[in-house]
């Protein structure tokens, strides 16, 4: 019996090929994809291409040729990912999310981040994508990564967030950012299909989150992954890798 394909999507402000770390260690055959944004594509200025609708939509353009597939989201990716499973159930095989929410929905708390991420968008078109690169690496959902991760490693995603186009970036946050998107936590009882919800065992805003969820969803596994942060599958691949394969092989 030949191997379900898996469809990999990144975070934000990274790539397909940012999710190699993970996508190395999954059986073939695996598609990670760029959304709207992100990767060496072209920038659009239309608005519409950075909804949540055009993601979904560009997701199932790019996987039209696969009757099935499992579909693996990571943080922003996870975001994307959940609403494509909801969109197209008879699609989505198995669902894997890392370290991801459903939306935001208290609403003053949306609130609170539309206006924070339209303020950092601003600040990324003016102030470019050196600026930006060092306030994200700064961030304390990324602190545990100053720590565990290379030199190396490091330096490789600093790499990949300079590659980034700003405006793409900016569209992004505008767009699929977290307070942007319609919450869709009311609807997870409508996902029919296996999900393993995976969080690093130190991203305890995003452990907690994955609790809820999963009491939300009929067919739903918490993998917690020891002595990693919001980024697992950078943190601790190995560990990532097989929650991931436990989950697509169900």
């Amino acid at each position: 019996m030949s191997q379900t394909p898996t469809v990999v999507l990144h975070g934000f402000t990274g790539s397909a090929i940012a999710m190699v770390p993970l996508t190395a260690r999954l059986p073939e055959p695996v598609l990670a994809l760029d959304l709207p944004g992100h990767g060496s594509g072209p920038i659009s200025d239309d608005p519409a291409d950075y909804t949540m609708a055009a993601a979904v939509a560009g997701v199932v353009s790019a996987t039209a040729h696969l009757e099935r597939f499992s579909l693996v989201g990571y943080s922003m990716g996870g975001r994307v990912a959940l609403h494509v499973a909801l969109a197209h159930p008879e699609r989505v095989a198995t669902l894997a999310l890392i370290g991801a929410r459903a939306g935001i929905d208290d609403s003053a708390e949306r609130a609170e981040r539309i206006a924070a991420d339209e303020a950092l968008a601003d600040r990324i078109e003016s102030e470019g994508i050196d600026w930006f690169a060092d306030y994200w690496a700064d961030q304390p959902l990324f602190a545990t990564q100053r720590t565990r991760l290379s030199a190396d490693q490091q330096a490789e995603i600093r790499a990949q967030r300079l590659a980034c186009n700003p405006q793409g970036l900016a569209h992004s946050l505008r767009g699929v950012g977290a307070g942007a998107v319609d919450p869709i936590g009311r609807r997870l009882s409508e996902l029919s299909m296996p999900c393993t919800l995976i969080a690093g065992s130190d991203d305890t805003k995003f452990a907690a989150i994955a609790q809820q969820m999963a009491a939300a969803i009929p067919q739903a596994t918490v993998c917690m992954i020891p002595g990693a942060g919001h980024a697992a599958h950078l943190e601790a691949p190995d560990a990532t890798a097989d929650a991931v394969i436990q989950c697509v092989s169900s």
